[in-house]
């Protein structure tokens, strides 16, 4: 992977990150840090679901966005409940 891909995998990762915290309802105690790894994450296992399934991967791919949202919405709930909360708040 060269220096363009992983600043385009982070840069898609955080927007992926944000969209699910959008999605998933109510607060969720998680450092914006750990938002962008948990995008990055389901960007990359989304990416590879859809080459598994020949899906094309190049370009803009509804199937693939789909996947690597799903993913992040999955990753952001699992966190949220694992992830310890600052007492007081």
């Amino acid at each position: 992977m060269t220096v363009g891909g992983v600043i385009t995998a982070i840069i898609f990762g955080a927007i992926i990150g944000a969209l699910a915290r959008l999605l998933v309802p109510g607060r969720q105690h998680m450092p914006i840090w750990l938002t962008v790894v948990v995008g990055i994450v389901a960007a990359l296992i989304g990416t590879w679901i859809a080459r598994a399934l020949h899906l094309k991967t190049h370009g803009f791919n509804f199937w693939e966005t789909i996947f690597q949202v799903g993913l992040a919405i999955i990753g952001v709930l699992l966190v949220t409940a694992l992830w310890p909360r600052k007492a007081g708040r």
